[in-house]
């Protein structure tokens, strides 16, 4: 346990030694919401900026693809509530029709009862219960990441206004002849019997095998086709094969006997067979094959289904076309099929084709099998009745917005994946055959008609009081719910003030992979029904991998949990880490080492700040940074002006690694690296300078915390209020852009002293010069301007560049002595009797040696073809980072040597 003690409420008081994020980031949070820091109010004046939070499932937990995408949200969030904006970050969770029945089906597996054991509403009442029990969770999490959603609005896919919400646009869109029902192929889970999305489907390589059966024709000979799933032949309807192919154009049309069976089947020319693959002839099932339903469709073929929903063996719909062809089929055997699973089933009927003499030979193959993601089992192809929404019709205002500019997609090359995938577009499946979800409002009547409307009691209000009515028992995809989110969540059917103040709203933060399934839709129904986009602006990121771009997963042992990361580092320096890996369009090199780098800069800061009110800089309300006279002081402040102007070009452009790099600079390396230490001596020896030099720090901290705010919010706002800046948040506003009288020369000036001594320390760590032992720097040829700045600089100099004195040359240079080239001055570093020269010598050209060797043997490696075309791709890349490292290290100890020699 930590020895601080969390604070009730922040005021101004001393820093500790060290900032212990877990003392401060829960008692910060509740604070901000206590105070309504996050609430969007409508009020005139500020202009809208709204963001919807991409509803994370209602059974999720925190992992780092939510991390990433809701740090950058909350950056824009923040970064705008700085800038004045009336922000609105909508937050809200899915009701996760298949992941949510799932776990509690599984829950009542442990009580020994299923769904259809306690039926429907009792099943219901347990998932409302379950959600409320855990439905929370990830949400709690979002705000341990420090997410400043307005939680008063927090909505659920499934909470009764958007569940009116979905019903009253499931009936205009059936009225509008745009929802209907139709016979079509599917995704079909085996195992929870039903339909799922593409999205729902993962193709996973596995090792199988590609059985080539011969087929004979009615004339006596045979036709070769080769298949990884023999078990499907019960369904074949045709054979395949291509016009251009001249072992087989001249067999269209003619008749084929389908062993097993003897069913009698045609082959049709079709260019879905390719001549270069396989056989070049290809068995058409249309019922199980998405490639096959499409075949069948040009040639208007039947499409007998021969898998039930459980995916074991079905004969209903081929039994009458069973026939009994000596050596070519065998009903007795097809029979005891009737109800075998498909993975059994395909044994015996491979173990009856080789019996038979149909099997020609089984060759290795390796094919993707397409596997439920929630589950694991295997996916059907599967043709069912089905509700589809007409997504082509619905399309093309959408298409249209994207191209004249009313939607930006970034990085822009996105549009081109949307563009391809919206000319793809086919009809929608948005049933499903769960319990959990919103229940189709679809009832069917006795007298055989359907009836769509908002209620059952508008349903039989058309069907008349003499018909019974029964609803359909699938409920929507869960997709169709969220394609409506940016404007249900603010309201709608109702015309309410949120939807007029913040729809469009402003920016979508999302991967690359669900822009298909959810951002096109909420293209769609956003044109459709609000007759305008649902969002301007949609940042596509990229992925998360471990430090070695290699994609996290279980069976790598490469994962990461960003609350351990929170836990362990903080939640600052894990938003920080997060965000300086995300480049436009790139995915994000994540891990530990990462995280931990970005605590230390967190640390750095802490320190500075610490330092510095330990020397009495405190935030001033009168100082005015136009009417400084002190050179440091006046570089300070264009330093921060510059720094503030590229994070704030940074966020625009939704570079979110260009904003935390100029931060990370500006803090590092020219704030606490260069105007702190500057400002050691003249704090030692105080005056009026001094106490300028005080202030000015004071303001530009200042500036640091307001403008690095968004992405480490509690570090920031801690020191804020600890320091004793005016207002209990930093969340105030932005830092303005101030001009700074005579900044040029400042600039001038002080960007000498640093190259000087930025130099010096680079000889004296080439030359291994110990860091304790002081050395002259004598200057030859140096201007009355270079002269006074040394002298004006001196201190600084001594203490920073380890230097004995500084001075101006009036004899020979020394023997022994590295030289340093700085504008007009040649600087000396006289190095005999402060280093062992022959030694150093012997030293410099053993590494050189080194390093030579090191170079030739990863540059053989990487001039290997072999090893280029078969090694990992990160393994590659590993080598060539090693060959940059390995020259660029050679290229500074041949300088060093040279400088001696």
């Amino acid at each position: 346990m930590s020895e601080h003690t969390p604070h009730a409420a922040l005021t101004e008081s001393q820093l500790e030694k060290a900032f212990i994020p877990a003392d401060y980031e829960t008692t910060l949070y509740s604070q901000w919401e206590k105070d309504g820091i996050f609430t969007a109010k409508v009020e005139n004046g500020a202009h809208p900026y709204s963001i919807m939070f991409p509803p994370p499932n209602v059974t999720g937990t925190l992992h780092l693809g939510h991390a990433l995408t809701f740090t950058l949200q909350d950056i824009l969030i923040r970064w705008q509530r700085e800038k004045g904006a009336n922000v609105l970050w909508q937050p809200g969770t899915d009701h996760a029709g298949i992941a949510t029945q799932m776990v509690v089906e599984r829950a009542l597996d442990k009580e020994g009862i299923n769904r259809k054991t306690i039926g429907r509403p009792a099943f219901i009442e347990r998932v409302w219960e379950w959600k409320k029990e855990y439905g929370g969770t990830i949400i709690q999490q979002l705000r341990r990441l420090g997410a400043s959603a307005d939680w008063t609005r927090e909505r659920f896919t499934m909470d009764e206004g958007l569940s009116r919400a979905v019903r009253k646009v499931f009936v205009q869109l059936y009225n509008e002849g745009l929802i209907y029902r139709d016979r079509r192929l599917v995704n079909w889970d085996p195992v929870f019997r039903s339909a799922i999305s593409d999205l729902e489907v993962e193709n996973k390589e596995t090792k199988g095998s590609m059985w080539h059966i011969r087929y004979p024709l009615e004339n006596g000979k045979t036709i070769t086709i080769a298949t990884t799933r023999p078990e499907t032949m019960l369904g074949d309807v045709a054979v395949a094969v291509n016009l251009e192919d001249d072992r087989y154009a001249d067999l269209v049309g003619q008749k084929i006997i389908l062993p097993l069976t003897g069913r009698s089947i045609v082959i049709v020319a079709d260019e879905h067979s390719d001549p270069e693959k396989g056989t070049g002839a290809v068995k058409i099932t249309p019922a199980h094959d998405f490639n096959d339903f499409e075949v069948g469709k040009r040639h208007n073929l039947p499409a007998p289904t021969i898998l039930d929903e459980s995916a074991c063996i079905s004969l209903d719909e081929i039994r009458s076309e069973l026939s009994e062809h000596d050596g070519i089929s065998d009903l007795t055997f097809v029979q005891s099929l009737e109800g075998l699973h498909r993975d059994e089933a395909r044994k015996k009927i491979i173990t009856q084709l080789e019996e038979m003499g149909w099997l020609e030979k089984v060759e290795p193959h390796v094919l993707q099998v397409p596997t439920a993601e929630r589950g694991g089992a295997i996916v059907e192809p599967r043709l069912t009745l089905q509700w589809y929404c007409d997504a082509p019709k619905l399309a093309q205002p959408a298409v249209d917005a994207v191209k004249n500019g009313k939607m930006v997609f970034e990085p822009k090359q996105w549009e081109n994946t949307f563009f391809a995938w919206m000319r793809e577009l086919q009809p929608w499946c948005i049933s499903r055959q769960l319990w959990w979800g919103h229940q189709i409002p679809a009832w069917y009547g006795s007298d055989g008609k359907t009836y769509v409307a908002e209620s059952e009691a508008e349903a039989q209000k058309q069907a008349g009081p003499s018909v019974t009515l029964t609803q359909d028992e699938d409920v929507l995809d869960t997709w169709f719910s969220s394609a409506l989110w940016p404007f249900t969540t603010l309201g709608w059917p109702e015309k309410t003030a949120e939807l007029e103040f913040y729809y469009p709203t402003s920016t979508l933060v999302t991967g690359f992979d669900i822009i298909f399934f959810w951002v096109s839709r909420m293209m769609m129904m956003g044109l459709h029904f609000m007759g305008d986009v649902p969002f301007r602006k949609i940042l596509i990121h990229g992925l998360v991998r471990d430090e070695k771009g290699q994609k996290m997963s279980k069976s790598r042992g490469n994962g990461i949990d960003p609350l351990d990361l929170i836990a362990e580092y903080g939640a600052d320096a894990t938003r920080l880490a997060i965000a300086a890996g995300a480049g436009l369009g790139r995915d994000i090199k994540l891990g530990r080492g990462r995280v931990e780098e970005h605590r230390a800069f967190i640390t750095k800061l802490w320190n500075a700040s610490r330092f510095l009110q330990m020397n009495d800089v405190k935030p001033r309300p009168d100082f005015n940074p136009s009417e400084t006279k002190s050179i440091l002081a006046r570089w300070i402040l264009e330093e921060a002006r510059k720094a503030v102007t590229q994070a704030d070009s940074a966020l625009e452009a939704s570079r979110f690694d260009e904003y935390t790099r100029c931060c990370y600079h500006f803090v590092w390396n020219i704030f606490c690296d260069w105007f702190v230490e500057f400002s050691k001596p003249t704090f030692r020896v105080g005056g009026a300078e001094a106490e300028e030099l005080k202030a000015a720090g004071a303001h530009v901290l200042g500036i640091i915390l307001r403008m690095m705010h968004p992405v480490i919010p509690f570090v920031t706002e801690t020191l804020w209020q600890k320091l004793g800046y005016q207002g209990p948040f930093a969340v105030s506003n932005w830092p303005e852009q101030t001009q700074i009288p005579g900044a040029d020369a400042a600039a001038d000036e002080v960007n000498w002293v640093i190259r000087l001594i930025s130099d010096v320390r680079t000889v004296r760590s080439e030359m291994n010069v110990p860091p304790s032992q002081k050395a002259p720097l004598l200057l030859r040829d140096a201007s009355a301007q270079t002269i006074e700045r040394a002298h004006k600089w001196q201190a600084a100099i001594d203490q920073m560049a380890r230097a004995s004195e500084v001075s101006p040359l009036t004899t020979e240079p020394p023997h022994m002595a590295a030289q340093i080239i700085l504008d007009e001055a040649t600087i000396f570093l006289p190095l005999e009797g402060i280093i062992d020269l022959d030694a150093e010598k012997a030293r410099l050209n053993k590494e050189i040696a080194r390093l030579e060797t090191e170079i030739g043997k990863v540059d053989k490696k990487l001039s290997n073809e072999n090893f280029i075309s078969r090694a990992k791709p990160e393994v590659v890349q590993e080598n060539r980072d090693r060959l940059s490292s390995f020259q660029q290290e050679l290229e500074k100890q041949k300088i060093a040597l040279g400088r001696i020699s």
